[in-house]
């Protein structure tokens, strides 16, 4: 066991993703394929959490039977400790709210099949501490090794480690989570690493792939209990508007590295019960972490229902630890599919719209070949065969997922619709000749003072095109805050967008897209946008 712990470690040190220990484990070779699933104080009980409180949650998870479909991490997050460290500058519970100790609460857990999770920043104050609603500043800055050996000495498994400070670059920030990252490598425990780079601060979280940093990486602001807050990254964040900053990542999810589009809000009120269902079933297909943020305690039936579904939760803990891939997005259906290890595909049919819509794709559109299909509707259970065409009424907010199964073995990989990113493209025939690269701007939503958009770069030739730029002109008080799918030169006039490492190639006659966020008036379209290739 020593030599896989230092096998471990020294990847890590080298820039390789950890080691995630699995909730369901499913473990390939060390390495866990699955995003972890538990719950979290925060959303429900923020500050007000105390030792029994958490014993109270674990008993729950427990007795309710969401620990044996992979509840397993239980995430003590701010305000456990006392607000100063003792003479040898360790970190220490609150010893009014955790009499026991953090260690004596890890064994607890531990004896019930559970996982313990702790909170921790990188900065000097947890944002409790930086909104004044906790006293000191206990941050792990200057701590790092230190508090990395704590945690692993408490019998820590799980670490959510907070920005939250408007202070630092994105280059800080991937050089000061790197020194955590470091560290508990070093205590050779499997510990899973969560990072929020977000709070307080620009929204990096969507800017790079994080997984040679961590274990699972937030893309936006904070949630809330909300369906839509109007807000396109910033606080707080509704479901809607979470997906659509988390849906173009899907290339940066791999086993053990997940984009995590926060804890979630099932069974805390604010959404209809179509809009939690929704949210647990578009959380699932995703492959986000899924950690519950409700009071497990006194959960109705609907809410049971949804955080217990074996079907969505089987696709989120499938073995590929793929995140499902936009097929199609007219603005109101949006049909997004995901590959599973059986080579099976969770197609999810989701309603952006205020009224029940028909929404449907095919199964070649989502890598599937042959003539006769059988679908399983995630929710009802029911099954029903097909020749290739996926449908269904789906209510407004609602999403229906099928998880469709072909007699022959599926395509490498989803084929999405021009407008929207592709898969890994083939090998163009060399007799092939690059064509033109077009550019193509669209205004997807758009608020006071700032707006989101995208760019459609497409390959019009018979042979694949190798590398892309667009250039743009943004008109005045016009300035980009973040942008995904892409590296780009300046923020504002002038700009230019490179392809990202990943979908440089773009195939023949097919497209790829990059999208950002920005601040000013959105109805006024950039100009000159062009496209050249090499």
């Amino acid at each position: 066991m020593r030599k896989v712990r230092v096998l471990l470690a020294a990847g890590i040190l080298a820039g390789a993703p950890i080691a995630l220990q699995d909730p369901a484990g499913a473990l390939e070779n060390g390495v866990a394929r699955t995003p972890p699933m538990g719950w979290n104080s925060w959303n429900t009980f923020g500050c007000n959490i105390n030792e029994t409180l958490i014993k109270q949650m674990a008993d729950t998870i427990v007795s309710s039977g969401l620990r044996d479909l992979g509840y397993k991490y239980v995430v003590v997050d701010d305000c456990w400790f006392n607000p100063t460290r003792d003479s040898a500058g360790n970190l220490q519970g609150n010893p009014s709210r955790f009499p026991s100790g953090m260690k004596a609460l890890g064994d607890y857990l531990h004896a019930r099949g559970l996982k313990f999770g702790i909170y921790q920043v990188p900065v000097d104050k947890t944002c409790a501490q930086y909104f004044g609603g906790y006293p000191g500043a206990t941050g792990s800055q200057g701590h790092e090794v230190q508090d990395a050996r704590q945690f692993a000495a408490w019998g820590v498994d799980y670490l959510k480690y907070d920005w939250c400070s408007p202070n630092g670059t994105i280059d800080d920030q991937v050089r000061t989570f790197a020194k955590m990252r470091d560290a508990l490598a070093a205590t050779g425990r499997p510990i899973v690493y969560s990072i929020n780079p977000n709070s307080i601060h620009a929204k990096t979280g969507p800017q790079r792939d994080w997984g040679d940093v961590a274990n699972m990486w937030r893309t936006t602001e904070d949630i809330t209990n909300k369906w839509d807050t109007g807000q396109t990254n910033g606080y707080p964040m509704g479901i809607q508007n979470i997906v659509n900053v988390t849906v173009p990542l899907a290339s940066y999810a791999k086993p053990g590295a997940f984009n995590d589009p926060d804890m979630m809000e099932v069974g805390r009120g604010g959404m209809t019960d179509t809009e939690m269902r929704s949210h647990f079933a578009l959380w699932a297909v995703m492959a986000s972490p899924l950690i519950a943020g409700n009071d497990l305690r006194s959960m109705d039936s609907a809410t049971t229902t949804i955080l217990k579904n074996q079907n969505l939760i089987a696709i989120n803990q499938d073995p590929l630890g793929l995140q499902a891939r936009q097929i199609s997005n007219d603005g109101t259906r949006r049909v997004l599919a995901k590959k599973l290890g059986n080579g099976d595909v969770a197609v999810a049919l989701f309603n952006q719209g205020g009224s029940t819509t028909t929404i449907s794709t095919t199964a070649a559109a989502i890598g599937l070949s042959g003539g006769s299909f059988t679908l399983r509707d995630a929710w009802t259970n029911a099954v029903s065969g097909s020749n290739g065409t996926i449908s269904a009424a789906v209510p407004a907010h609602g999403t229906v997922v099928y998880r469709v199964s072909g007699d022959t073995t599926p395509s490498p990989s989803p084929t999405p619709s021009p407008s929207l990113t592709p898969s890994p493209s083939p090998t163009p025939s060399p007799s092939g000749r690059p064509g033109g690269c077009t550019a193509t701007y669209r205004l997807v939503n758009s608020w006071g003072g700032g707006f989101q958009s995208e760019v459609t770069v497409g390959n019009t030739g018979s042979a694949a095109l190798n590398g892309w730029t667009v250039t743009m002109t943004l008109a005045g008080g016009q300035s980009v805050t973040s942008l995904w799918n892409g590296v780009n030169t300046g923020t504002s006039g002038a700009i230019t967008v490179k392809n990202a490492p990943y979908n440089g190639t773009v195939a023949a006659n097919g497209s790829t897209t990059f999208g950002f966020t920005a601040e000013g008036d959105g109805s006024i379209a950039p100009t000159s946008v062009t496209c050249t290739s090499p």
